[in-house]
């Protein structure tokens, strides 16, 4: 997702990582990690899960998403119709997906992006006042790959079904100067866990 703030352009970005990898600019850095900082605000803005049901370390996760009409992407998809966009339906399950290896990993890792996704087949329509509850079971969680299979379900309904792998890395993995900025990232998902899964544990 572009950095939308005209203060964490790409330029800007790019320039504030060299200073700190020079360490000639610490003001530089800082807003280098604000910058991140608005990114996964803006981010926040398109959650796709409410809140995590259950959750089996390494095995499975079951999570709730309610449809609202006051979602802004509603008023286009479609107007005359209101229904979720497929894209989000899968990305609801990407999501859940993401917080089990999270939280199988202890949140090791800053970046979790999907790497494939095949056999997605959308069963019906989810509209304003439906509430959708993802399931996702575990195939695999090593290190840097997972694989998946994700059903989400809405009044005994299927409504998506999925296979799926992600990759999970840190930035510093090609760059040791960007350590701090994982950092940042990894501290905002944990914050975001504990909303998601109600403060149960740590």
């Amino acid at each position: 997702m572009p950095l939308a703030n005209s203060s964490c352009a790409p330029r800007t970005v790019k320039k504030a990582k060299k200073d700190w990898q020079n360490r000639s600019l610490p003001l530089q850095y800082r807003a280098l990690k604000q910058c991140v900082s608005n990114a996964i605000e803006e981010i926040m803005r398109f959650i796709l899960i409410d809140k995590v049901v259950s959750v089996e370390t390494g095995s499975q996760i079951r999570a709730l998403k309610s449809v609202s009409l006051a979602e802004e992407y509603l008023a286009d998809h479609f107007p005359a119709f209101p229904v979720l966009p497929g894209v989000l339906l899968l990305e609801g399950l990407i999501e859940s997906a993401s917080w089990l290896v999270r939280r199988t990993e202890n949140f090791a890792h800053s970046m979790i992006l999907l790497e494939q996704a095949r056999n997605v087949k959308y069963r019906s329509f989810l509209t304003p006042g439906a509430q959708i509850e993802y399931t996702v079971d575990a195939k695999v969680i090593e290190e840097n790959v997972s694989n998946f299979t994700g059903v989400g379900i809405s009044q005994g309904q299927r409504i998506v079904e999925a296979r799926f792998g992600l990759r999970h890395f840190n930035l510093a993995d090609g760059d040791s100067a960007m350590a701090a900025v994982d950092a940042v990232v990894i501290e905002n998902m944990k914050k975001r866990w504990q909303l998601l899964w109600d403060g149960q544990d740590g």
